[in-house]
């Protein structure tokens, strides 16, 4: 059965006004129930990661900080989020979603977690609505217990995955593949192992064309023991912070083709949803949607 982290904490409530689409955690699992890709025993709840799984990953002084809610103002402004405790809690749900879910993966091939992705968090400070790094987090509580050797992140959000790339550099169990819009936010890139930077207004076509003709000879490579995927749906034409041009179809066909890759080299894969900024809520829930539809066809 897949299995799919989602806690009631996800859907934290922002000001009203504030930009980032926080009603698709509540929106996309109420729409998997709807037409019956998955029921209530998909899913689980991780509860919060602990400060030791955390500190595997971030400074003891920024989790102090993010916990005694003493950011500075130049710190909350670039995480994005106005800060409170909840959002804390919230985040730390997050990351054991991942933490647990990847361990799922390991046993049973697949696991999912409804939110995640947040790679614009780095070891000291948070950037670009990321408190937490939950991939990173559930990597090195992997490594740190022994259970993996080896990991590859699949990070196709349209922003690179900056946070991650700069966690795990000089880490050689992981090797960090992002593969996003080149002239998009962050203007500073950090280097991952593999970066492919794409020119704005990139099609399906040729998006999937690079797509292709890249992972699967870095999954012979790398030979990973685990994939990490960051499946963000902000690649859409329709995505307000995109600057790509994928349709619906084409972003599909890029979880199919992850997807099936994974099954076909029996490479366990973890998947986060990460960014979606379309104007219309329908488009975002519609594109998040297609990678669990995917999930249950292809493995189940």
């Amino acid at each position: 059965m897949l299995k799919i982290a989602f806690d009631r904490i996800y859907k934290y409530q922002l000001p009203e006004g504030h930009r980032f689409p926080m009603e698709k955690y509540e929106l996309l699992p109420e729409q998997l129930l709807y037409e019956g890709t998955v029921t209530d025993d998909n899913f689980f709840q991780p509860g919060p990661a602990t400060h030791e799984d955390i500190l595997l990953t971030h400074t003891e002084e920024y989790l102090q900080k993010l916990i005694s809610q003493n950011l500075s103002k130049k710190e909350v402004r670039n995480i994005g989020f106005p800060m409170t405790p909840e959002l804390i809690e919230r985040g730390m749900h997050i990351a054991h979603g991942t933490t647990i879910g990847s361990k799922i993966a390991l046993k049973e091939g697949i696991a999912m977690n409804i939110a995640g992705g947040t790679h614009h968090s780095f070891k000291d400070k948070g950037e670009g609505f990321c408190v937490f790094n939950d991939i990173a987090i559930a990597s090195n509580v992997l490594l740190n217990g022994g259970i993996v050797k080896k990991i590859l992140v699949v990070d196709l959000d349209v922003h690179q995955g900056n946070g991650t790339a700069s966690i795990f550099q000089g880490e050689n169990r992981v090797f960090t593949f992002s593969m996003h819009g080149e002239k998009n936010y962050p203007i500073r890139k950090e280097q991952s192992n593999l970066d492919i930077g794409l020119p704005d207004k990139t099609n399906d076509e040729y998006y999937l064309r690079v797509l292709t003709d890249t992972l699967e000879p870095l999954m012979d490579q790398v030979e990973p023991d685990i994939v990490f995927y960051l499946s963000g749906v902000d690649v859409l034409e329709t995505d307000k912070l995109g600057r790509l041009s994928l349709s619906l179809d084409g972003c599909k066909k890029r979880d199919e083709h992850v997807l099936k890759l994974c099954k076909k080299h029996n490479l366990p894969i973890m998947i986060s949803m990460g960014g979606g900024y379309s104007h219309h809520i329908k488009h975002i829930i519609e594109a998040h949607a297609n990678t669990f539809r995917l999930a249950q066809e292809i493995y189940y």
